[in-house]
């Protein structure tokens, strides 16, 4: 591999991997915050996707997708949690997995009865659709754009959950929801605010990701199972462990798409596997 394809190759898989990032953040949070199982959330990225595409067909462009399309699945998340989702937290692991299956396979079927079940194409934004120069080397400048922009949304929700009174009742509430509630903290208000973010921040990777990759209805499956390698390689509950793992992912799948392209899917669950083999919990997992 030559020096320019393997730069290219990196500086694509920390694109890659800052999407699976914003992806799985909401899903590590939901689960180290409610212990609750959220096969939805793969549903979340799908939804964002096509709104950016119906979006992109009605102005021409996805920008005002990245301000609509979080929101929408943020509030989206909000009337699921509230009136189907709740009323799971309860339930052992296998009927919150059985009951969000469903929700994900609801929203597909919804998809392919309005869109059809072919992918559909998702322009770049015009002024993102050239090229940058990196000394010798370029790079287009949309997958650079989504690196930097995904990158600031890291450092925000980093000052968020680390600096913040919200941030510290998301941390307590990690570690013991019930003691949090004791101390007259309104934990359900708590986990309403915490899934509305983890769908905001699922929505803006659908949207990221839709010029890159497109919309079909199937891609629900392929992100969840994208997010639950991330948050198991990065360990549950923690959102350095949703950046390193998710970084780590999209370099190991996009240096093998050109070294073996054949197993470059399959690479992705074995550096999970090798990962679990030298640390159980995750390279930054608590639980």
């Amino acid at each position: 591999m030559s020096t320019q394809l393997l730069l290219f190759q990196v500086l694509n898989g920390l694109g890659i991997g800052m999407i699976y990032f914003l992806l799985s953040v909401g899903l590590t949070l939901i689960f180290g915050l409610m212990r609750f199982v959220n096969f939805a959330h793969g549903a979340f990225y799908l939804a964002a996707a096509y709104i950016a595409y119906a979006i992109s067909l009605a102005f021409g462009s996805i920008w005002w997708a990245l301000l609509i399309g979080p929101l929408a699945i943020a509030a989206l998340a909000l009337v699921i949690e509230r009136l189907l989702l709740r009323h799971t937290y309860a339930m052992p692991h296998e009927a919150q997995i059985l009951i969000t299956f469903a929700v994900a396979l609801l929203f597909q079927e919804i998809v392919i009865l309005i869109f059809d079940p072919l992918a559909k194409s998702v322009p770049v934004p015009a002024s993102l659709s050239g090229i940058v120069f990196l000394g010798p080397y370029v790079y287009p400048a949309y997958r650079l754009a989504v690196v930097a922009a995904a990158a600031v949304i890291a450092v925000v929700l980093w000052l968020v959950v680390e600096r913040t009174k919200f941030g510290a009742m998301l941390r307590a509430g990690s570690e013991n929801a019930e003691m949090v509630g004791l101390l007259g903290i309104n934990v359900d208000r708590v986990f309403m605010a915490a899934f509305a973010l983890g769908g905001a921040l699922a929505g803006l990777a659908g949207v990221l990701a839709a010029p890159l990759r497109g919309a079909e209805p199937f891609m629900s499956t392929e992100a969840l199972g994208i997010a639950f390698v991330v948050v198991v390689v990065g360990g549950l509950g923690t959102l350095t462990g949703a950046l390193v793992g998710g970084l780590l992912i999209g370099l190991v799948q996009s240096i093998m798409s050109t070294l073996w392209p054949e197993a470059a899917q399959l690479m992705i669950y074995a550096a999970m596997a090798l990962v679990l083999l030298v640390r159980p919990a995750g390279l930054f997992g608590r639980f």
